[in-house]
């Protein structure tokens, strides 16, 4: 149990700080839209990557030098068009704004949103396949470690997901929702910077 907790506490502590894909379940679990499928995904995917590091996959960064390179400037692009859409929307207002009641997006197009949200980002590798895949070998048992890391991801955001709703007497606000988009897309577009200079 004491690896299991090792893995739980350290997977909690790398996602805890507000991020791309954080921001974005956040929001939809705001609007109560598809939060099941979001935080379940946004978990599957952590667990997918983990068990990768954990199994050894961890060196794939090294064994293929221009990995690196497409992954970080991919994103960073990714994630300057999608602050864009976000700084676009708490300038103008409207209907994003409207936590419950206004236009749903479909569940395919916010997945695929979120999936790239995920997967054009490095830090997730570094973070999940690099990190946790070489803390995880220091443990005897490594898949204990693996699975109490991706109990940390699913407990994280499903909390996160549902836990949002609490602050939907907030929302009903358009200021606020204004106010978040405007979080999210200054959020979107540090995370891109520190790609482009090479931080990490």
């Amino acid at each position: 149990m004491t690896t299991f907790f090792a893995g739980f506490g350290l997977s909690l502590s790398l996602i805890l700080a507000i991020g791309a894909q954080n921001a974005f379940v956040l929001r939809q679990g705001l609007r109560r839209s598809h939060v099941f499928a979001v935080c379940l995904t946004c978990a599957v995917s952590d667990a997918i990557l983990i068990v990768a590091g954990v199994a050894g996959f961890g060196a794939l960064a090294q064994a293929v030098p221009w990995f690196e390179t497409v992954m970080r400037y991919g994103g960073a692009l990714f994630l300057i068009v999608y602050g864009a859409q976000n700084a676009l929307s708490a300038w103008r207002g409207g209907a994003a704004l409207e936590a419950e009641g206004g236009p749903v997006q479909p569940l395919w197009p916010t997945i695929a949103t979120l999936l790239a949200l995920t997967f054009l980002n490095p830090h997730v590798y570094l973070d999940t396949v690099v990190l946790l895949g070489s803390i995880s070998a220091q443990y005897a048992d490594r898949f204990t470690f693996g699975a109490g890391a991706a109990t940390g991801s699913f407990v994280f955001f499903f909390t996160l997901g549902y836990g949002a709703r609490l602050l939907a007497p907030l929302f009903r606000k358009p200021v606020s929702w204004r106010i978040l988009d405007a979080i999210v897309a200054l959020t979107m577009w540090a995370i891109a910077a520190a790609l482009l200079l090479g931080g990490h």
